[in-house]
């Protein structure tokens, strides 16, 4: 029995993901962090974002095609 196949449009996660009407950032896009929590684990320090990124509380993120961003906060600098 033949599988079918679901595409969705490159911009955009699959649809078990994006469940409102306004489209989040893509995972490539600077602003990717605006996307939508679809999981959010605080108390293990990550959430799922719309987009397939997994964004980490101390700001790292995890990027569907599995490159890393480190964890980008703002530092302190104390003169």
């Amino acid at each position: 029995m033949p599988v079918p196949t679901v595409t969705a449009p490159s911009n955009r996660t699959p649809s078990s993901l994006c469940l409102h009407d306004s489209l989040c950032p893509s995972a490539d896009s600077p602003d990717r962090e605006a996307a939508a929590v679809v999981v959010a684990h605080p108390e293990q320090g990550w959430s799922l974002l719309c987009n397939a990124v997994v964004l980490f509380e101390d700001t790292g993120e995890l990027l569907p095609d599995g490159r890393v961003i480190a964890p980008h906060r703002p530092v302190l600098v104390l003169v």
